[in-house]
């Protein structure tokens, strides 16, 4: 049987869990704008019958509060992370591909590449008009100064962006470690707080709004266990595991977490890179982390985009041969995806992967007859080793399908190398005023000593046919390094206009300078048109870049607006709501008070009057 004031208890147990129900609305109403707070709602049951020696049997007890939870709907979490790494991503890539497009006008408030070609080739034409000129042969020299000078600003404009890029990286790694330290300490807090049979809300709303961060820069997976006993696999203990991935790679488990390390290169895997890019490894087993993976999305990944991005045109091949050689083995590579010396981009010393190992190498030389690389290795391998790598896929870098810095640098360096040839070829069939054989005109300057290749020794012979013994030929011009020649500069009487045949006129003629002039756009020299086409090939380029980025990242920014609704619409808090709450809370109250008031009548009736 109950006590007698056991009405006392039942109304009380009310009041308890309305002051506690009014207390979550209190919470809910005062984090209304506070970022990442999940809604909570208390938790309401009938509280354990009595059983009474009455014919009714059962008497109820009142009510219990039991828990208070979050409202969240795990499936729009990570719903929200998946499409927040794709917003991420666009955003960073249109902001990439914008700033290269910055490089490319060529407009009226923009002095750009197609008015200082004209600039060059108008100054050809008034030469053709005074051949004999020293005006008007210094002023093309000029002119051709400003062309190359252009290639020089956009090299370094591009590599700016690259390093730039390349910083950004580090940031982002070190923002990325600075999440998982934060998560893995939350999970120890949360651990604590839940063995004793709580919930951590709050702390709970801190992690998940650190993994909607760290979803924007690197696709991410949850996955929370719960610690059972194991003598007692139905006992939950009230701890949990959690298991949070990046990229398929475990970052965070429970209390432990991994960091990653950038490390600058050693060497350059394209020609015209900034020294020192960075790599990223995980610090705990040296294992590369490939954030440029077909797999991968988010911010990190567009950054090696813009930085990395070759439109998978990385030299790859098959090891047709090694040798023995001074210092190393020789590689002998067949099948190349370059067989055209003006199109290389790897650098002249770096790494190539075969068979998943990589081999440091010193210089290569290309065999145009055959099409074959031979490599020189700083190492020499063993007989198992050699037998191991043949008709391997051999590859210098990684092939990444965006068009980045690496790309737009490579469509570059392939132009002016093509231009120059062909510029160089009619420049040395002439003879200058003084009757000597014409020199390049355009060259390359050797940054190690300040001399310049001046590619004399470059035979057209089928094929692009090298001279692999001097090593002097088109590959090692590039947009840092084109100029105009050192002997044409100081003196423009080397500026030929007269071919060899004219000589005994002794007298400069123009018959020389109309082949020069119809490589402005009649000569097909860059993706089957001229030259004066070249910036609109890669303007086309990049438009289609910005294009994508823009209508993606709209795209997949309208789905996280609708996510976000949807997820919101189960964890956010809305005021309405809670008022509405908040006045049916009250009311519940003030009806256990006043019950309370009337179960005090009763007891005082029952005591003062009848003696009990």
């Amino acid at each position: 049987m109950p006590s007698t004031f056991f009405g006392l208890t039942i109304a009380g147990s009310a009041l308890n869990s309305f002051h506690a129900a009014t207390n979550t609305v209190a919470n809910n109403i005062s984090n209304v704008n506070t970022k990442g707070y999940s809604r909570q709602e208390a938790v309401r049951i009938a509280a354990e019958a009595l059983r009474v020696n009455q014919r009714y049997g059962m008497a109820g007890s009142g009510v219990t509060t039991t828990e208070i939870i979050q409202k969240r709907d795990f499936y729009y979490d990570v719903k929200y992370w998946e499409n927040n790494a794709r917003v991420g991503m666009y955003d960073t890539k249109l902001y990439g591909v914008q700033q290269i497009e910055d490089f490319l006008k060529d407009d009226d408030a923009v002095k750009g590449f197609q008015t200082i070609l004209d600039e060059m080739f108008g100054a050809l034409e008034e030469l053709k008009k005074t051949p004999e000129s020293l005006d008007a042969r210094q002023a093309f020299i000029s002119k051709s100064q400003n062309f190359t000078n252009f290639f020089h600003s956009m090299s370094i404009g591009l590599t700016r962006i690259q390093e730039d890029f390349n910083q950004e990286i580090a940031t982002q790694v070190e923002k990325i470690n600075s999440i998982a330290q934060k998560i893995a300490l939350l999970n120890r807090q949360i651990n604590v707080i839940e063995l004793q049979g709580v919930h951590a809300n709050e702390l709970r709303d801190q992690r998940a709004l650190l993994v909607d961060e760290l979803s924007e820069l690197v696709p991410v997976e949850v996955e929370e266990t719960k610690v059972v006993n194991s003598n007692y696999p139905d006992m939950y203990t009230g701890g949990t595991n959690y298991i949070l991935k990046i990229n398929g790679q475990t970052l965070v488990d429970s209390f432990e977490y991994n960091t990653l390390v950038c490390r600058a290169r050693e060497e350059k895997v394209n020609q015209s890179d900034a020294e020192g890019l960075y790599d990223i490894y995980w610090e705990r087993n040296d294992v590369p982390f490939n954030p440029a993976s077909r797999t991968c999305e988010g911010r990190l990944k567009a950054l090696f985009e813009v930085r990395d991005g070759n439109n998978n045109e990385a030299f790859q091949g098959v090891v047709e041969s090694v040798t023995s050689g001074n210092g190393g083995d020789i590689v002998t590579i067949k099948y190349p995806s370059i067989t055209n010396v003006n199109e290389m981009t790897m650098n002249s010393e770096g790494i190539i992967t075969i068979n998943n190992k990589q081999y440091a190498y010193t210089g290569f030389s290309y065999d145009s007859e055959n099409q074959t690389y031979q490599f020189q290795l700083k190492a020499v391998m063993s007989q198992e080793d050699q037998a191991k790598i043949l008709e391997r896929k051999a590859i210098i870098g990684t092939n990444i399908d965006a068009m980045g810095i690496p790309y737009y640098q490579a469509q570059t360096n392939k132009f002016i190398r093509e231009f120059a040839k062909q510029f160089n070829e009619i420049h040395r069939q002439g003879v200058d005023l003084k009757g000597e054989d014409g020199v390049s005109f355009f060259t390359a300057e050797n940054k190690a000593d300040g001399s310049e290749w001046d590619f004399s020794d470059y035979h057209a012979q089928g094929n692009d046919t090298i001279n692999n013994a001097d090593g002097n030929y088109y590959y090692l011009l590039t947009a840092e390094n084109f100029k105009v020649s050192g002997v044409l500069e100081r003196d423009p009487n080397k500026v030929v206009t007269m071919y060899k045949s004219d000589v005994p006129d002794d007298v400069a003629d123009q018959a020389i300078v109309d082949k020069m002039l119809t490589l402005k756009s009649d000569v097909k020299m860059f993706r089957g048109v001229g030259a004066s086409s070249f910036l609109d090939c890669l303007i086309s380029d990049n438009t289609v870049d910005v294009e994508k980025s823009k209508l993606f990242l709209q795209n997949y920014t309208n789905i996280s607006e609708t996510i976000l609704q949807k997820r919101m619409s189960i964890s956010g808090v809305d005021e309405d709501e809670e008022a509405l709450d908040m006045l049916k809370f009250q009311n519940a109250y003030n009806l256990a008070s006043r019950m309370i008031q009337t179960m005090t009548e009763m007891y005082d009736r029952l005591i003062l009057e009848t003696g009990v």
